[in-house]
């Protein structure tokens, strides 16, 4: 016996890890499976797509999928897919691997605004911001419009993002540290926390390959560590990062008309679930002066909860269906 012919997958992949969910029309979890970060990008949409397909391979298997059976409908959200021609490009990729009879693909941040709207239609229109490895925004009116950034990183003018926010405590610790820059405790902490005595040292240590670049990651909570202790610099970095995304979510409600509309406003993204009080609060704040009718919500579900919401959305799938999926996931 295979798999329902009207089971939906659905992908969120993000720039760090993958989520694959196999689920029924009736909002039932058949399968999951995870997998590294998704960066076209990086290394080519096909690698990419290859990557995939172990997480959807484990997740079909899980399911009881037939070797090369089609499910009904694939629901991707993808980090990276930030352009019109990057989506299309995905789609078709995704489309010849034939996991799905139909495929539709969508920016990873369209998960975490579909986990927070309510599944009955009562509210259609809001925005996310997702903050996590990177930062990006997207919003939609209600009526079909949306508007989106290009979230290309500094290129496209962006701030911030756990990767971001690592490089700022780095670019503040070492200026601290030689001279040209005002002292803080970051200059200290963060080389300690790899065991070194000094950012001469952790900078050497990056420069020359003996301490990998991907464990930036790890100065991030020291940043936001250090910052709640006091550290006017790194205080400083914290809430520019609030700032930016107040700047955005304020952007994307002014462009969709949203600015004097009650609407709601999801914060996603492994730095925003964190819920730092210092970068919560001064949100908080800053779009009370900017925007005072929206509403900021913690999307803490997983996002692909939302890329499976969009699957069942498009096999008109009953109320009931989307109220035991969330369960799935509360």
């Amino acid at each position: 016996m295979g798999l329902s012919t009207s089971a939906c997958l659905a992908i969120d992949a993000g720039n760090t890890k993958t989520d694959v969910t196999v689920v029924d029309v009736g909002g039932a979890v058949l399968g999951r499976g995870r997998g590294g970060g998704f960066q076209p990008q990086a290394t080519g949409v096909q690698a990419a797509v290859d990557a995939l397909g172990v997480p959807v391979g484990t997740a079909l298997a899980e399911a009881g999928a037939a070797p090369g059976q089609p499910v009904a409908h694939v629901s991707a959200c993808l980090a990276n897919a930030d352009l019109p021609r990057e989506e299309s490009e995905l789609s078709a990729a995704l489309t010849a691997r034939g996991w799905g009879r139909t495929t539709r693909v969508a920016n990873d941040t369209f998960a975490v605004l579909r986990a927070g709207l309510p599944d009955d239609g009562s509210v259609r229109h809001g925005v996310a911001v997702v903050c996590g490895a990177g930062v990006n925004c997207a919003g939609q009116d209600g009526e079909g419009g949306t508007h989106r950034f290009l979230a290309l990183g500094r290129l496209s003018g962006d701030f911030g993002g756990g990767g971001g926010l690592a490089a700022e405590a780095v670019w503040f610790a070492a200026r601290a540290e030689d001279g040209r820059g005002e002292d803080t405790q970051l200059a200290r902490e963060v080389p300690w926390h790899f065991g070194l005595t000094s950012m001469h040292a952790l900078i050497e240590a990056l420069h020359l390959g003996d301490l990998p670049r991907t464990r930036m990651h790890e100065i991030t909570p020291i940043l936001f560590e250090t910052a709640s202790a006091g550290d006017a610099v790194a205080r400083a970095i914290v809430e520019r990062q609030a700032d930016e995304l107040v700047s955005m979510i304020g952007v994307s409600l002014r462009r969709l008309g949203l600015l004097e509309t009650a609407t709601p406003v999801f914060l996603g993204g492994s730095v925003a679930a964190a819920r730092h009080p210092l970068l919560h609060d001064h949100l908080a704040r800053g779009l009370a002066v900017r925007a005072p009718k929206a509403t900021p919500q913690l999307v803490t579900a997983p996002p692909v909860l939302g890329a499976a919401l969009l699957g069942l959305d498009e096999a008109g799938a009953p109320p009931q269906a989307h109220a035991r999926l969330r369960a799935h996931y509360a």
